[in-house]
């Protein structure tokens, strides 16, 4: 078994909710977030510990919510606690998810002290009218400040998020967007459109999108603006520098095993193949997670065995968001299955030109990557 691991730690609070959030986050109520919370994470991950027993851990990804909302040294408990419990790899990546609007000074220096070697930064526009319309607490000015503060830190390896599609936006402020992000030299960019999401504000009063058409319009001229500052696409929403992808979503997408930490957090591992993959989820809310932690004699939360018939789906729901697409090794490797029994369901993709044979495996081709979602309803069990 593959002895490599990661770590997802979600901590969920936020200033204030945006509109368009569907994650789990939650308003803080007051100046800062409860303490005790890094507590809970330890003692969640103390009762996790035996099913990872062994492995190592090569990245960790903090999310949120807005996990800069907690302080330095909080983060240098938890990894000190980590440690102490499990190896780390020599080279592990360690992402802190930060607002640009949550930043104090100096506070970038503290994360790096702490151990954490990667930012990715909510920039999402550098229009101040957009930022006002996503109800986003920070100026482009913020952001502009957080990327020096991170200069500042040597946390040079740092990601920007950037939204397109906006209500109302015109092509040129998308445009105008995707150069000021480029220019920031971050990286790694993480280029995606906003969605409705059912649950949230946006959902249930919409704003005015830009229509289908003009949606793929500025996707594409995004796309090669990205390119000739030298972004290569490597997923359906993720640019990166050579060298720069983000390790921790490759292991998602190519179904690898992560632990879920944290209120709402989800988890998925291989415990025996094909049919002991286990996926977990933590409760949603914080009082109750923290409660039920505190109490807990072993697991906490919910967990299933994923069916062996729907294993195909799962992985390829994940893996055929990759340009690059997916090897044969993987597939059977983390599935326990035989590629050869989906050769129907890729004859029939390749023959609707979606996707396409590469000596190691397989990837979707520039319109499978358009229609992905029909796709991957191919390999539905």
């Amino acid at each position: 078994m593959d002895t490599s691991l990661a770590l997802y730690v979600h901590m969920p609070w936020c200033v204030r909710k945006c509109p368009y959030c569907d994650f789990n986050s939650h308003q803080l109520k007051s100046a800062q977030p409860d303490t005790s919370y890094i507590d809970a994470l330890i003692r969640d991950f103390d009762i996790e510990a035996p099913r990872v027993a062994g492995r190592r851990i090569d990245s960790v990804f903090f999310g949120g919510g807005t996990p800069s909302l907690f302080s330095p040294e909080e983060f240098a408990r938890l990894l000190t606690a980590l440690r102490q419990r499990i190896a780390f790899a020599d080279d592990v990546e360690i992402t802190l998810e930060a607002n640009p609007g949550t930043i104090e000074r100096g506070r970038f220096s503290g994360y790096a002290q702490a151990g954490i070697n990667r930012v990715s930064l909510g920039a999402q526009s550098f229009d101040a009218q957009a930022l006002k319309v996503l109800g986003r607490i920070h100026s482009a000015e913020d952001t502009h400040r957080a990327v020096e503060e991170l200069r500042a830190a040597k946390l040079d390896n740092f990601n920007l998020d950037l939204m397109y599609a906006l209500p109302q936006q015109t092509p040129e402020e998308a445009q105008n967007d995707v150069r000021t992000a480029c220019s920031l030299g971050p990286t790694h960019i993480s280029y995606y459109q906003l969605t409705l999401e059912p649950g949230t504000v946006f959902h249930s009063r919409p704003p005015a999108l830009p229509d289908e058409d003009a949606a793929w319009q500025i996707q594409t001229a995004g796309q090669q603006l990205l390119a000739q500052a030298g972004y290569a696409q490597y997923e359906v929403s993720a640019y990166a520098k050579e060298g720069a992808r983000c390790r921790h979503n490759l292991n998602y997408w190519l179904f690898g095993d992560y632990v879920g930490i944290g209120a709402g957090a989800h988890g998925k591992l291989s415990l025996g193949l094909p049919g002991r993959i286990l996926r977990t989820t933590k409760p949603k809310q914080p009082r109750e997670y923290q409660e039920q932690i505190r109490r807990a004699q072993d697991a906490v939360g919910d967990s299933a065995y994923v069916a062996a018939a729907d294993l195909p789906f799962e992985f390829m729901l994940n893996a055929l968001r990759l340009n690059d697409g997916f090897r044969r090794d993987c597939y059977e490797g983390r599935t326990g299955l035989p590629l050869k029994m989906l050769d129907e369901q890729l004859a029939r993709a390749r023959e609707r030109g979606l996707i396409e044979q590469i000596l190691s495996g397989w990837r979707p081709t520039e319109l499978g990557r358009r229609f992905l979602n029909d796709l991957q309803a191919g390999f539905l069990a």
